[in-house]
C-alpha cells in the first residue's frame, strides 16, 4: 500500500518534469521533499504507515504546513508530525541552521560597519536568496526587536543560577575599551537549561552586576537555591545585595587557578593541584573538610601563604555538597558558561573591534538566544528530585524572590 502511494507520487514528479521542464522544478522538489520526510518519519517510528510491527516506537500524527525559501523559490512543504517519539526532518534542520546563520551574518556584518549592499551580497552567497539592501535593513531592525524581546522576556522559577563575564574590545568615547559581556544561565525547575539574560557594560563593577541581577528579578526570576560564580569583587557585592540569603558556590575551577598564585615553587604545583582535587572529589562535605584540614597543616611550613589562603577560601567551593549527588558535578564550576563563552568567541574573532556597545550586545544576544532555544527544547540537563524543593518552596510562599525569609 505504502509502496503504491510512493510510486504514484514519483510518477507525478516525472510527469511534471516531462511536461514543464525546469518550470516544474520547484513543484517537483516539493514532492521529493514531502516524500523524503515521510520516509524519514517511518524510520523514526520503526514502522511504515498502518504497519503492525514489534519495532514500532510511536505513531504518525498528521502534517504541519511550512513555507521554505530556496534557490527555486518558495516551497510549500507538509512536515510530518509524530506522537510518542521526538522527530523533525533532518533536511529542515539544515534549513533552519541556514536561517540562524543568516541572522548572525546580518548581525556580524553590521557589527563590522559593512554597508547593507555588501550584506545583501553575502546573504545571497550564504543562503542562495536574492535579498535587496532595503530587505537587509528591515531584517536588521526585526532582529534587534526580536533580541530585545528575548532579553526582556518574563522569567519564572529558577533552581540554580550560573554567572560569568567575558571581555571584548569596543570603541567608546574616541578610545578602545575592554567591555564586559555579563551572562546569566539558569537551570529551571523542569531540569532544562536556559540563558536568562545578557548585558554589556564598561566593567564588572558592582553597579553593573547589580543592575543586571535586579533586572532578572524584575522579570520574575524566583525560587533560587544556589548561585555559582567566581569571586570577582563587583559580582560578589552585587550578589549579596540582590540575593542576600541564597547559597553561593564559588567555582572550583577558578579556585584551583587562584591557588597556584600562592604556591611558592613551580615544582610544587602538581602536588598542590592533586591535593586540592582530593578535597573537591571527596564523598561528602565532612570528608572534604577533613582532607582540607590535613592540607592546611601540611603546607603550614613549606607554603604558609597557600596554607592560610586554603583555610580561608576553599570552604567557599564546598557548598555544592549540600545538593543532590547527581547535581554536584555539573554545578561545582562555571564550566557550562565557559563553554558558552567559546561560542561567542568564534564569531567575535571576525569583528575583533566593535564600533559600540550596542553592536556587541546584538551579536552576543543572537548567539545566546539560539543556544538557549536549543537547550530549552533539547534533553533534560538535570533530573530534579521532588523532595529537594522544600527550601525553595518556602521562599516562593514568602513572596520574596531574593531568598530572604
Amino acid at each position: 500500500m505504502a509502496h503504491d502511494v510512493q510510486s504514484t507520487r514519483f510518477d507525478e514528479l516525472l510527469q511534471l518534469l516531462c511536461e514543464h521542464g525546469f518550470d516544474g522544478m520547484s513543484e517537483a522538489i516539493e514532492i521529493l521533499m514531502n516524500e523524503a520526510m515521510k520516509l524519514e518519519r517511518s524510520e523514526a517510528l520503526g514502522a511504515l504507515p498502518y504497519e503492525r510491527s514489534d519495532s514500532r516506537r510511536g505513531y504518525a500524527n498528521g502534517f504541519k504546513s511550512k513555507t521554505v525559501n530556496s534557490r527555486l523559490g518558495r516551497l510549500e512543504l507538509q512536515v510530518p508530525q509524530t506522537r510518542d517519539v521526538e522527530f523533525y526532518p533532518s533536511a529542515l534542520e539544515r534549513g533552519e541552521r541556514s536561517e540562524r546563520a543568516l541572522k548572525l551574518a546580518v548581525a556580524e556584518m553590521y557589527v563590522q560597519g559593512v554597508s547593507t549592499r555588501k550584506v545583501a551580497e553575502i546573504t545571497r552567497e550564504l543562503c542562495g536568496l536574492d535579498v535587496s539592501s532595503s530587505q537587509v535593513s528591515r531584517a536588521a531592525s526585526v532582529l534587534d526587536d526580536e533580541l530585545e524581546a528575548w532579553r526582556t522576556r518574563p522569567l519564572g522559577a529558577v533552581r540554580y543560577l550560573i554567572l560569568d563575564a567575558r571581555y571584548e574590545k569596543v570603541r567608546h568615547g574616541g578610545s578602545v575599551r575592554d567591555c564586559a559581556v555579563l551572562i546569566a544561565v539558569g537551570v529551571l525547575d523542569n531540569g532544562q537549561r536556559s540563558v536568562l539574560g545578557v548585558s554589556v557594560s564598561l566593567s564588572e563593577a558592582e553597579v553593573h552586576w547589580r543592575n543586571f541581577l535586579d533586572h532578572l528579578i524584575e522579570r520574575g526570576l524566583h525560587g533560587l537555591e544556589l548561585i555559582v560564580s567566581d569571586d570577582h569583587s563587583g559580582l560578589k557585592q552585587a550578589r549579596k545585595a540582590s540575593f542576600p540569603s541564597v547559597a553561593w558556590q564559588r567555582c572550583q575551577f577558578h579556585l584551583m587557578q587562584n591557588a597556584l598564585h600562592y604556591v611558592p615553587k613551580v615544582s610544587m604545583r602538581t602536588e598542590a593541584t592533586r591535593d586540592l582535587r582530593n578535597v573537591f572529589n571527596a564523598s561528602s562535605r565532612s570528608e572534604a573538610e577533613r582532607v582540607l584540614k590535613q592540607l592546611v597543616k601540611k603546607y603550614e611550613t613549606t607554603a604558609p601563604d597557600l596554607s592560610s589562603w586554603m583555610d580561608e577560601n576553599i570552604p567557599e567551593g564546598l557548598t555544592v555538597f549540600a545538593l543532590h549527588a547527581t547535581h554536584q558535578r555539573r554545578l561545582r564550576t562555571t564550566n557550562m558558561l565557559e563553554r558558552l563563552n567559546q561560542e561567542i568567541k568564534r564569531p567575535t574573532r571576525v569583528a575583533t573591534l566593535f564600533p559600540n556597545e550596542a553592536s556587541l550586545l546584538r551579536l552576543a544576544s543572537a548567539i545566546l538566544s539560539e543556544t538557549s532555544e536549543e537547550w530549552e527544547t533539547g534533553k533534560i540537563y538535570l533530573t530534579m528530585p521532588t523532595t529537594a524543593r522544600a527550601k525553595g518552596t518556602q521562599r516562593e510562599a514568602s513572596g520574596d524572590p531574593r531568598g530572604r525569609q
